[in-house]
């Protein structure tokens, strides 16, 4: 059975490739060059307005650095006055007041900060550059004297694996509304020897279950769908039901939910399942994002757990999961293979966990 959807919740929007930084771990390969060929003003704001005719999802906007791009306030305004929830995602390096008080202007209603370590010397060496950690602190101490609600977020490598308790630490301490942690994808930068483990993905995630049960702020898993496998097996076990929100920040639906509750969209017009999958859907400048969104060949496919293979195929949780279908391309070309980093073997009843 295909699984259907109307509209996106989340929308990525890579604003521009652009960035200050030069982290080890980037989708894009972003550098300090000004790229050619993104998107114009208008032409975002055209893509806004499509956006807005299917739904109200958020949108983020990324990069790259998004704050390197000059009509970054004025679009985000823009999307604001169409009715979406506008957020943006930076890594906090750029923010001074004056930026905060124009982000305030244009509606935003909150910034993801990526912090990924514990310390200056992690996170340093992670971004590539230093004294970003404390120049991202810096950013975070502006935000919390404006009263600005932020989340952090952090990708988790072999570089900061032992580190991601202390990090939760440190968000906390910093007031973050949010603790989201993404698990590396071997695209752009990302090499596959940063990648952890299997058995350390699945021992992360068990934390994150308990952690998640006590914590005050919110904490969510990306890159990272059969944590919703462990999400159910685990309430099982202790026989408490599984609260699911399905909208705003806290969405709780399923595990990936590329081409199906989401996408991504680069800084000239590509659509794409997620930012960490390169496969083509579309381009809002050959079509509308309506038509890519309802009509892409592959979306189809995503959407339809059927057409999974291997495990992930006959896996019970097939319908709450789907496995990280970036890691399964990045690993053997096909998209709907098999989710390399999951331990879990499929019972051979194959009952259904969908609900």
């Amino acid at each position: 059975m295909i699984a259907m959807t109307n509209s996106p919740r989340l929308i990525a929007w890579e604003l521009t490739a652009r960035c200050n930084l030069n982290c080890v771990h980037c989708r894009g390969a972003s550098t300090s060059s000004v790229p050619t060929g993104e998107l114009t003003t208008n032409e975002a704001k055209h893509f806004i307005d499509e956006v807005a005719g299917l739904g109200k999802p958020i949108l983020i906007l990324s990069g790259g650095e998004p704050l390197t791009r000059p009509d970054v306030f004025e679009i985000a305004h823009y999307g604001t006055d169409v009715g979406l929830r506008v957020v943006l995602a930076t890594n906090g390096t750029l923010l001074t007041p004056e930026i905060v008080e124009k982000l305030k202007d244009a509606g935003v209603q909150r910034l993801s900060i990526s912090i990924d370590g514990a310390t200056a010397e992690t996170h340093d060496n992670f971004r590539g550059m230093p004294g970003a950690f404390e120049r991202t602190l810096a950013g975070i101490e502006v935000l919390r004297k404006a009263d600005f609600p932020f989340q952090i977020n952090t990708t988790v490598s072999k570089r900061n694996l032992e580190e991601i308790h202390k990090t939760f630490e440190l968000a906390k301490g910093l007031g973050a509304a949010a603790y989201h942690v993404f698990f590396l994808v071997p695209t752009g930068r990302g090499e596959e020897s940063d990648e952890v483990s299997p058995a350390d993905y699945e021992r992360i995630l068990h934390w994150f279950y308990e952690t998640q049960k006590e914590s005050k702020i919110q904490l969510k898993a990306t890159c990272a769908p059969h944590y919703f496998r462990i999400m159910r097996q685990q309430a099982k076990k202790e026989g408490i039901e599984i609260s699911v929100k399905t909208h705003g920040y806290e969405a709780m639906t399923k595990g990936c939910l590329g081409g199906t509750g989401f996408c991504f969209v680069s800084s000239v017009g590509e659509v794409y399942p997620c930012g960490y999958l390169p496969v083509l859907a579309g381009n809002i400048r050959e079509q509308s994002f309506r038509d890519i969104w309802k009509n892409s060949k592959v979306f189809a496919k995503l959407r339809n757990p059927d057409e999974l293979k291997g495990k992930c195929g006959i896996c019970e949780y097939k319908k709450v999961c789907a496995g990280c279908r970036a890691r399964a391309y990045a690993a053997t070309g096909d998209y709907l293979e098999e989710e390399p980093y999951c331990i879990y073997r499929p019972r051979k009843n194959g009952s259904d966990q969908d609900d």
